[in-house]
């Protein structure tokens, strides 16, 4: 992995510096040269093919939301994609590395290289308003890459056994050299949260470019991240007041009629803008939905068909992405936003207002004066009919899988996932330990680690 960080930090800086030319006369070894301003700081921060593509897909190939063909999983040139489709054991195989890991910690590498330069500079360049964003922008990308690894890499997260339960290697400096053990799973989110509140101090209220943080996509990483962790109170808190900052929903109605309507419009919807690594089996027109899932749309839901799209084949697949690449979207929007202050109140007994929250979305998303708002409802009731939206809100958005791992530890919604290839059937039940992905090979040999129990 070593080898690979050192070329990415240089091609990071390449890719994001205006003169080229000049910078490779002056600076051929980026690893060894000296960062020595605010303004090449922030040109590390700016490449986006670094911290906002490429985050780890290997949860969104296994939850449920899609399935491939026999035909599509005996052709696919990627044995990872295939194994981990069928929640093998092995996934790798004969491949020591994977770019679900080796990416984000090459992107959390950079980010370290800038706040250990950062922290030589002088007061006055810390705390002018260059230096609070620059700092405030690499806490935030160190912190999404980690929290992105570990819902990939670890187990659910359990608050009784998070202190003895494996974490990730966390590495807070840039010193290549260490060889760092895993932490425990409660100190990996004490980090993530730690490096988003610092964040939220220092960035701004807003951002030229949705690809930048601020403190709106801060609030919203830490609702989503509480979430994750069942504590309500500060989910609903901080989902609250992003939503202050950003309320607005789009109206499915407007939307233009091309092939591709979100794909083909900036949405206000979007806050802070990342895809996962685009592999094979979650790329346009490779998988289908989940017939179910399908289904429950109704037919004045205009998701149905700005989401889908049916093949000359007849199946029905993805085409809904905020990504104007189409890669598989997985950052923060508001729509989400309204997902979890909804959910939230209904968990904390505020089961009228959370539904008025969840109201609100859905008028957004149905062919005008055709949506009935849900009424007075139960608790329970409520909460069945919140996640039953949420997953069609939010379907291929990076979320189903933390979904997943949260969900089955609450008996009421715990599910066993299910896949059949060439007549031979694959599950993966609530409290397997195959919910945690394997570590590459070459990460366990380098760093001599403690891999995963599969």
């Amino acid at each position: 992995m070593y080898r690979s960080i050192l070329f990415l930090i240089f091609y990071c800086f390449l890719t994001a510096c205006n003169k080229q030319d000049d910078f490779l006369s002056e600076k051929p070894n980026i690893a060894l040269s000296t960062l020595d301003n605010l303004t090449d700081l922030q040109n590390l921060l700016n490449n986006e093919s670094v911290f906002n593509r490429n985050d780890p897909s290997l949860g969104a190939l296994t939850a449920e939301d899609y399935y491939v063909t026999d035909k599509v999983w005996n052709n696919t040139t990627s044995p990872i994609a295939r194994n981990t489709y069928i929640f093998a054991t092995d996934i790798y195989g004969a491949y020591p590395l994977s770019t679900d890991w080796t990416t984000p910690y090459n992107a959390i590498y950079v980010a370290n290289t800038v706040l250990q330069a950062f922290d030589s500079f002088g007061e006055t360049e810390k705390q002018s308003q260059e230096g609070r964003q620059v700092q405030g922008q690499a806490l935030f990308y160190r912190s999404w890459k980690y929290y992105g690894l570990l819902q990939d890499f670890t187990l659910p997260y359990d608050t009784i056994t998070a202190s003895t339960t494996l974490g990730l290697p966390l590495r807070l400096s840039p010193d290549l050299n260490s060889k760092v053990q895993r932490s425990n799973l409660k100190l990996c989110y004490q980090q993530v949260i730690a490096d988003l509140k610092k964040a939220l101090e220092l960035l701004p209220q807003s951002s030229l470019y949705v690809t930048r943080p601020n403190k709106t996509s801060v609030r919203a990483a830490l609702a989503r991240i509480y979430l994750g962790l069942s504590n309500y109170d500060s989910a609903a808190k901080y989902a609250a007041i992003a939503l202050e900052d950003n309320h607005q929903l789009v109206d499915f109605n407007t939307l233009s009629k091309t092939r591709y309507p979100i794909a083909s419009n900036f949405l206000s919807e979007d806050i802070f803008h990342s895809t996962l690594v685009n592999s094979t089996f979650i790329a346009y027109n490779s998988s289908s939905i989940d017939g179910s899932l399908y289904n429950s749309y109704d037919q004045n839901d205009l998701r149905k068909s700005i989401y889908f799209i049916t093949t000359t084949s007849g199946f029905n697949t993805f085409k809904g992405s905020y990504d104007f690449k189409r890669y598989q979207y997985n950052g923060l929007a508001t729509d989400e936003l309204y997902l979890i202050k909804s959910e939230c109140d209904i968990r904390l007994g505020n089961t009228q207002q959370g539904i008025d929250l969840l109201n609100t979305l859905l008028l957004s998303r149905y062919v005008t004066g055709t949506f009935k708002p849900y009424g007075s409802l139960s608790q329970n009731r409520a909460l069945e009919v919140l996640l039953s939206e949420r997953r069609k809100e939010l379907v291929f958005r990076g979320v189903r899988w933390s979904d997943l791992r949260r969900l089955n530890q609450q008996s009421a919604f715990k599910s066993t996932l299910q896949r059949t290839i060439n007549g031979l059937s694959y599950s993966l039940p609530p409290g397997d330990p195959r919910f945690a992905m394997p570590i590459p090979n070459e990460e366990i040999k380098l760093n001599e680690i403690t891999q995963n129990i599969r």
